[in-house]
Parts: C-alpha cells; sequence; structure tokens
C-alpha cells in the first residue's frame, strides 16, 4: 500500500476508547496516474504552509506523508488549531462546494509530502469514478465524525485529558502495536492543538512519563503506550 493510499482512518479516531473500522485501501494517487489526470506532487517542511487563510480555494490535496494541522485566526490575530490530519486524508475539500476561499491555514507540523489536485480535475473524477467517489464520502463521513468529537472533547473534557487524547490520536492508536511512535512536536504546538498553556501540557506530559503512560528515547521521539487510554477513560 502506497503512502497515499486512502485507508481514511490511518487519522484513527479515538472515541473514548472506541476505535472506528476503516474503508479498504485506495490509492488514490495511482487511480489519477491510471485515468491519465493532473496532479502533482509538493513536499513541505516543517512549518511549511500548505495553503494559508483566505488564499484562493483552487485545488484539493491528499496526504502522502506526514501531517498537517488546520487552524483559524480571528479578527484580533488569534490563532487556533481545530484539527489535525495524517496520511491518506484530503485537505482543502472545502473548494469542491464552492467555497472561493480557504477558510483556515494548513501548516506541516512534520515533513510531510501532498498530492495536490486542481478542482476541475477532482470533480470530474468524482463525477466519472464511483470508486473514487465511495472512498471521498468515506474519507468526509469520518472526518465530521472526528469533528464531533473534537467538539464535544473541548466543550466537556479537561486540558488534561484532551491533551491524552491528542497523543493517543497522534500516534494512531488502536492499530497493529500497543506503543506507538508520535512525530516530534513542540510543547507549544501541543498547547496550540489542546487549547491550553505550554506551561501546563509540560505539567501533564512530566505527569504521563511518571506514570509510565509515554517514554521519550534517546534521540528525543516520543513513544505513547496504550496505558494511557486510562486517562481519557477516567470520569
Amino acid at each position: 500500500m502506497t503512502a497515499c493510499s486512502l485507508a481514511v482512518d490511518r487519522m484513527t479516531t479515538v472515541n473514548y476508547g472506541v476505535t472506528r473500522s476503516r474503508p479498504s485501501p485506495f490509492d488514490v494517487g495511482a487511480f489519477l496516474n491510471a485515468a491519465g489526470l493532473a496532479a502533482r506532487v509538493q513536499r513541505l517542511a516543517r512549518g511549511a504552509v500548505l495553503f494559508a487563510q483566505g488564499s484562493p480555494a483552487a485545488d484539493v490535496g491528499c496526504i502522502q506523508d506526514g501531517g498537517v494541522t488546520l487552524a483559524v485566526l480571528s479578527p484580533t490575530g488569534k490563532e487556533a488549531v481545530i484539527g489535525m490530519l495524517g496520511p491518506g486524508a484530503f485537505v482543502g475539500e472545502g473548494c469542491l462546494a464552492g467555497q472561493p476561499l480557504r477558510m483556515g491555514t494548513a501548516r506541516a507540523f512534520v515533513p510531510t509530502t501532498v498530492l495536490v489536485i486542481p478542482k476541475a480535475v477532482m470533480l470530474t473524477a468524482l463525477h466519472e469514478h464511483s470508486r473514487l467517489a465511495e472512498h471521498f464520502l468515506a474519507h468526509m463521513l469520518v472526518r465530521n465524525s472526528r469533528l464531533e468529537d473534537d467538539l464535544v472533547d473541548q466543550l466537556f473534557n479537561s486540558s488534561e485529558k484532551r491533551l491524552a487524547r491528542t497523543l493517543l490520536l497522534l500516534a494512531r492508536f488502536g492499530e497493529e502495536d500497543t506503543s506507538q511512535r508520535v512525530p516530534t512536536l513542540s510543547q507549544e504546538t501541543l498547547a496550540d492543538m489542546v487549547g491550553t498553556t505550554r506551561s501546563r501540557v509540560n505539567v501533564f506530559m512530566n505527569k504521563f512519563r511518571r506514570l509510565g503512560f509515554i517514554d521519550y528515547q534517546h534521540n528525543g521521539r516520543l513513544t505513547v503506550h496504550s496505558a494511557l487510554m486510562s486517562v481519557v477513560l477516567h470520569d
């Protein structure tokens, strides 16, 4: 399976211990090549912007490797991270519904490769190829459910529980292994994702490490263990 296979839940959704089933793999890049449809590969360094809020919405991205955060900027200049997308996910699909400008900013939080598909090409492919349309619909259903989970998380859960859930999502928890490595992220970035302060993230990360829920490797990479789920499940 290539990196851009649309196994939608490689951005695995953990909903208080429930891991949703994944649609069958679908290689978007190979499909477009076989159909003779144009797309280009864009490589982003960590921190690079795929598209910015307010820019023209002219294409759809499919993440091959790495991941991006989605953030919105308020009129007062305050930025909030509203989502994270990993390999296999579509990004910028609002243009397909007539969105003329980007509603937020997509920024790589690790080195990332994205397959960029022009809006007209994507619309043609969705109308003429039912298999792609089915997998795109599956992606949107999972994505909407994930956004609902995120909203509930922000409204009702403590910042400690939100951080635990974020780490589990970053680790794609619920896949084969009981321990997963997390992309290298600063505590400032984690704080933005969770909606809290860096100092609070530092306190919780030290607590998780002390309890054996996470480990830091010699190279600075973070490993998340299955025991962290107990923080999400605890009332």
